[in-house]
């Protein structure tokens, strides 16, 4: 199984996914330790708060989920149209939760993902539908790492 881990600082489970823009790729296989495959440190403009084409480095990347602290609806909409599973846990520690999902054991739950915490702009996202965007947890102010692969925003 290939699991993205969102991770802001490449060391532990970090939430919000959809604002996430650091992501551990592991191949997980039950009976063996999890191996990292690949690291993805994209531009604020491939969040997939921000953006919006089928073309994004999750997709395709033969994923078949995203381990993370917290998802919001329209992450889980978006990445459950293509397949991919969401694992949402309160586990921040990546290896043990990833030993415990190769081996079939359940993951602590994760919080209720509160669209009315820690909001860090306004709602004027562009959307027509009402939705509101933009709760940070403050994950994404550590310093910049240069062991993962930057990702350059796709053509379209």
């Amino acid at each position: 199984m290939r699991i993205a881990v969102s991770s802001q600082n490449f060391r532990t489970i970090t939430g919000h996914a959809g604002k996430s823009r650091r992501f551990i790729i592991y191949d997980v296989s039950p009976g063996q330790p999890p191996q990292e495959v690949d690291r993805l440190d994209l531009p604020r403009e491939l969040s997939l708060h921000e953006y919006h084409g089928d073309d994004h480095p999750l997709f395709t990347g033969n994923l078949d989920a995203v381990l993370t602290a917290s998802a919001g609806a329209g992450f889980l909409q978006r990445l459950g149209s293509r397949g991919i599973q969401v694992i949402t846990t309160a586990e921040n520690d990546i290896e043990k939760a990833l030993a415990a999902l190769a081996s079939g054991e359940a993951l602590p739950p994760a919080a209720p993902h509160d669209h009315d915490h820690d909001h860090d702009h306004d709602h004027d996202d562009g959307h027509d539908d009402g939705r509101g965007h933009g709760h940070g947890n403050g994950g994404g102010h550590g310093r910049r790492h240069g062991a993962g692969r930057n990702v350059d925003l796709p053509s379209r």
